[in-house]
């Protein structure tokens, strides 16, 4: 009886091999597929009221004269009598500071009988301004309030509005992402729950953008952050969005 040639097998038994094989894999690739889709991404918002512990003012305050050295010489007494105005009312000398001065030509615009008109000298203006830094809030917000008795006394003042800034910017915005990561992580169990699910493992977190606005405000947000330096009340926010798996 004549044998069979076993070697006609091989090739199919080998094509049959790599069949099961690629199946395996793609059922194994279609798995991991759909495991990589059962993700939840949710968004927290972190939120806090405070209240500003340090504020800047400023002042200008301007002499005219038609000659510079008695220009100088109003300038300086002004100078000195906001200099005892502000320590009198308690700021420490260490916490405001002169500008350097200013000078400036002024000139009127006349018109003779014939209709030219040319530009006349009318003195020197000399200005020079003071800053203001503390951290006694209440006390330089009267002052920056109270200079009316100066101009009374003939200076020539004007007062900026004050700013307001936050000393512990970097331990808010911690309390911020904290708060904000368990909302964002409330948000996912949340879901999950309604979904017949439970919440895995955190697989990504970023971070939004942090903003500064005045308190009960219709502050527009912006997307690089908005830093309110005009309200001595205000509202920090800050998101955080959450990645998780569920399983």
């Amino acid at each position: 009886m004549e044998k069979k040639d076993s070697r006609g097998y091989i090739p199919v038994a080998l094509i049959a091999a790599a069949i099961i094989i690629s199946v395996l894999v793609l059922s194994n690739a279609f798995l991991n597929r759909n495991r990589n889709d059962d993700i939840i991404y949710t968004t927290g918002l972190g939120s806090m009221n405070f209240e500003s512990d340090l504020i800047v003012w400023s002042a200008s305050f301007t002499r005219v004269n038609a000659d510079l050295q008695s220009a100088y010489a109003d300038l300086h007494n002004d100078q000195k009598v906001i200099d005892e105005y502000l320590r009198e009312n308690g700021v420490e000398a260490a916490d405001f500071v002169f500008s350097s001065i200013d000078i400036f030509k002024e000139y009127d615009m006349v018109e003779d009988r014939d209709g030219n008109r040319r530009q006349v000298f009318n003195g020197y203006s000399l200005r020079q301004s003071v800053t203001v830094e503390s951290g006694d809030v209440g006390k330089v917000e009267d002052i920056s309030r109270g200079i009316t008795g100066l101009i009374n006394r003939g200076l020539e003042l004007y007062s900026q509005p004050p700013q307001y800034y936050y000393t512990k910017l970097s331990e808010l915005k911690m309390e911020l992402i904290e708060r904000a990561t368990e909302d964002a992580k409330e948000r996912a169990q949340i879901i999950a729950s309604r979904s017949g699910a439970k919440l895995g493992k955190l697989k990504n977190a970023s971070m939004g953008v942090f903003q500064i606005i005045a308190q009960n405000s219709n502050e527009d947000y912006s997307w690089d952050g908005a830093f309110n330096t005009s309200s001595k009340q205000k509202t920090a926010t800050i998101t955080m969005r959450l990645q998780f798996g569920i399983r």
